[in-house]
């Protein structure tokens, strides 16, 4: 039977293409989960038309893509906001350490419901924190995340360095090595879908180096390549990681990743805020990418990463909220903007970054770092149908000519609707799919649950 259609008209359009194709007025029409069309001018006549919208006063443009976050961290937001990041991580780490599987479901929907609304259409999470006998956390990530709609990618983290191991976590929120693998295996297996259209996928996701063994490094990249997934770790993220590597293995973060095996075009590093000419070579070199986190570098006085020199030189460079705990905002139109407004801060100025190159961070440059540039990221015919309608005819953005500078620069914009996989996520800046009043309930009801067991000191119980 013939796919039905959805036909959207009378809108900007920035296609995000490889030629940054754009429409002061055009269409897309998307059949089935495909975008089967997109062009200039009102769409051409087709059959079996379910849908049609009037994209008046919008910017369609593909749906954003969240190339790293810690959906958890939604229950522990506004803490700790003075600190740097190895002093915020031993301050929040005990609370961390003592989630379990309800409070953990209860922020991954939040995060994941606040990202929807925003404009992500794909979004990933580097879950990390697995406290013994707390239920089955990685499960309830990915039910959240078929609950919400959205499109997503589980990057199942592990710990295996606990504080007596001159790690940061406590020792009761680590794996084994082997029962670290073991997990992670267990995850690819059941949950991760090679299609085309795949809703879950599975990375795999060490920690950073300073809360995992070498060995842990080494036998996970092993592990992803024996499994044909990708990687995922933090990396450079500040200069006390620089110099924890150099005193502990002789070498900087870079030159150890590569000694484990850890550079690769089937790998991307969040952060990666100090790096050298050689570092980004290296990158470059092998294709490994980059999740571009600005709130949360700029949250923890991290740095300036060197977006505009890895745009050069090649590097694949997505956009990343982070955690909520350093990224309170929690939705990724805000990385279009600061990653634009403290990039210019750096050596290059205003040539740094414009409008149109801080939008493909946020859609083609997510997509080309988790592995789906192929089926996401762009307006064009053949690719999936996760697409955002925005709203730029209000006071808040109706005198700004340029739709995309609307976009980028302008204060967050209305989402008129959001489709995912060819399926309405969000109509009219709600959500289609949860109850938005019954997420925050929950979430505030965990954090508090969270705050209490924390101020007690004992762990949380599944």
């Amino acid at each position: 039977m013939a796919a039905s259609r959805i036909v959207i008209e009378n809108c900007a359009i920035a296609t995000v293409d490889a030629r940054d194709t754009e429409y002061a007025s055009g269409h897309v029409v998307v059949a089935g989960n495909r975008i089967e069309s997109v062009g200039p001018g009102p769409a051409p006549a087709v059959e079996r038309v379910v849908r049609r919208v009037d994209g008046t006063g919008h910017l369609l443009t593909p749906g954003l893509v969240n190339a790293h976050h810690h959906f958890y961290q939604w229950i522990t937001r506004g803490l700790a906001t003075d600190h740097n990041l190895f002093d915020w991580l031993v301050a929040l780490y005990p609370v961390w350490a003592r989630m379990d599987e309800p409070m953990v479901r209860a922020a991954a929907r939040g995060s994941l419901a606040m990202m929807a609304r925003g404009g992500v259409t794909t979004a990933m999470d580097h879950h990390y924190v697995y406290p013994r006998g707390t239920g089955d956390l990685s499960g309830a990530i990915i039910g959240a995340a078929a609950e919400t709609g959205v499109r997503f990618t589980l990057a199942r983290g592990s710990m295996d360095r606990g504080t007596s191991d001159g790690g940061l976590p406590p020792d009761f929120a680590v794996e084994s090595l082997d029962g670290a693998l073991a997990a992670t295996e267990e995850t690819i297996d059941r949950h991760h879908d090679t299609a085309f259209d795949a809703m879950t996928q599975i990375a795999v996701a060490p920690c950073s180096p300073f809360s995992v063994s070498t060995e842990l490094l080494r036998r996970s990249a092993e592990l992803a390549r024996r499994k044909g997934v990708r990687l995922h770790t933090h990396g450079s993220e500040t200069v006390e990681e620089e110099q924890f590597c150099k005193e502990l293995f002789g070498l900087g973060p870079t030159d150890y990743f590569e000694s484990t095996g850890w550079l690769g075009s089937d790998v991307w590093m969040a952060h990666c805020v100090h790096m050298n000419d050689s570092d980004i070579a290296a990158f470059a070199r092998t294709g490994t990418g980059v999740a571009h986190c600005p709130s949360s570098n700029a949250r923890l006085a991290a740095g300036i990463a060197r977006v505009p020199d890895m745009l050069a030189a090649g590097v694949p460079v997505g956009l990343g909220v982070d955690g909520t705990a350093s990224n309170e905002s929690g939705e990724l139109h805000t990385e279009l903007r600061n990653a634009l407004l403290i990039n210019r801060l750096g050596e290059r100025g205003e040539s740094a970054l414009n409008a149109r190159q801080a939008l493909r961070l946020g859609t083609y440059g997510g997509a080309q770092v988790l592995g789906r540039a192929d089926q996401i990221g762009s307006v064009e015919a053949g690719k999936l149908a996760d697409l955002v309608l925005w709203k730029l005819d209000t006071l808040a953005h109706a005198s700004i000519a340029d739709p995309v500078a609307a976009l980028v620069l302008g204060a967050a914009a209305p989402v008129t609707l959001s489709l995912v996989n060819g399926v309405s996520v969000v109509e009219d800046n709600r959500l289609t799919r949860v109850d938005e009043d019954a997420v925050a309930r929950e979430t505030r009801g965990e954090a508090r649950r969270l705050a209490r067991i924390a101020a007690e000191g004992r762990p949380a119980k599944g």
